[in-house]
């Protein structure tokens, strides 16, 4: 009777670890966190992988368990509280800081295939179309419509930014737009999310958003864009 719970003890040890970090991707799959860190179109990969983990937690529960490695107690343990400290306490990364610690995009040299209207440009067509006709006169005068995160920029004002990815954050790079902001209003806040309505000018040769209205908005349900 003591072999058999043991034996049974040392089939859920094998398999907790496993089950957890199926619940972590899946549950990050079904709330909403993927949108924070990854692509959309990486998503069912993240899926799959969470459910071919649960599969193999319920085939340890079921199979003969093998005798643990020495000092891998401690290991199991660490991974287990890992994987609850995720489930409990969902990454809120700040966008900012990140984009401090990145290199800034550059991509000045890819053609666009198709230039939206002024007022449907998002902040990353403005920063796209201007790094492929760099002359602000182009578009001095033009409306905007755009909504970023404030990004601190260092000797100058804060820029309204969003982050490039490829994959997922790891490889996450920020573009952003200089912003006239109103000298007569508050500060912006790093890392706020905002809404702004304006137009382009032009100011020591380069261009800028002289804004209108600024609103600010909640962080969008998925903030990255390719």
């Amino acid at each position: 009777m003591v072999n058999l719970r043991h034996r049974h003890l040392l089939r859920l040890r094998q398999a907790m670890p496993l089950a957890l970090w199926a619940a972590v991707m899946l549950r990050s799959s079904v709330d909403g966190r993927l949108d924070l860190l990854l692509r959309a179109v990486f998503h069912p990969l993240v899926w799959v992988a969470g459910a071919l983990l649960l599969g193999l937690a319920v085939a340890l529960l079921r199979c003969r368990p093998e005798r643990p490695l020495p000092g891998s107690h401690w290991r199991d343990l660490l991974t287990v509280a890992i994987a609850i400290g995720l489930l409990l306490l969902p990454p809120n990364p700040s966008f900012a800081d990140l984009a401090s610690q990145r290199p800034s995009d550059e991509t000045a040299d890819a053609e666009l295939s198709f230039v939206l209207p002024p007022a449907q440009r998002s902040l990353t067509d403005w920063v796209r179309l201007l790094r492929s006709q760099p002359d602000p006169q182009l578009f001095e005068g033009d409306p905007v419509r755009i909504s970023g995160f404030v990004l601190p920029m260092e000797g100058q004002s804060p820029q309204l930014a969003r982050l490039l990815v490829r994959c997922c954050l790891a490889d996450a790079t920020p573009v952003g737009l200089p912003v006239r902001w109103p000298s007569d209003g508050p500060s912006p806040q790093t890392d706020q999310w905002l809404a702004i309505q304006g137009r382009m000018a032009v100011s020591e040769g380069r261009l800028e958003v002289v804004p209108s209205s600024i609103q600010p908005i909640p962080r969008p349900a998925r903030p990255l864009e390719p």
